[in-house]
């Protein structure tokens, strides 16, 4: 499985690169916190319903969670359904948040 740090993510996004972000916490976690990924719970992807994505299987895609445990289970199961560019982000949003704070 490929990785990638929040430090990379942010200087590409911020370079204006097209990356599919998929969330895959829960919907509170999301309310609560998120950097403009498509929330797709791990549930969700644990039992197949990717249909929302599956048109991202060609592209790149960085999944993330709260820590980069969960992530790192969807990027895998992604993997097998034929996803081909998955990166798990490195650290979460918990990362995200002590490296850039709350608001970026």
């Amino acid at each position: 499985m490929q990785t990638i740090t929040v430090q990379e993510l942010k200087q590409r996004l911020d370079a204006g690169e097209k990356i599919h972000l998929l969330d895959v916490r829960e919907p509170n976690e999301n309310a609560e916190f998120n950097i403009g990924g498509t929330l797709l719970p791990l549930g969700e992807v644990r039992n197949m319903q990717t249909e929302p994505v599956d048109d991202w299987k060609k592209d790149e895609v960085v999944v993330y969670c709260r820590s980069g445990n969960r992530s790192g289970q969807a990027a895998m199961i992604l993997e097998q359904l034929g996803f081909e560019n998955v990166k798990n982000l490195t650290g979460g949003m918990l990362a995200w948040q002590q490296n850039f704070g709350a608001g970026s």
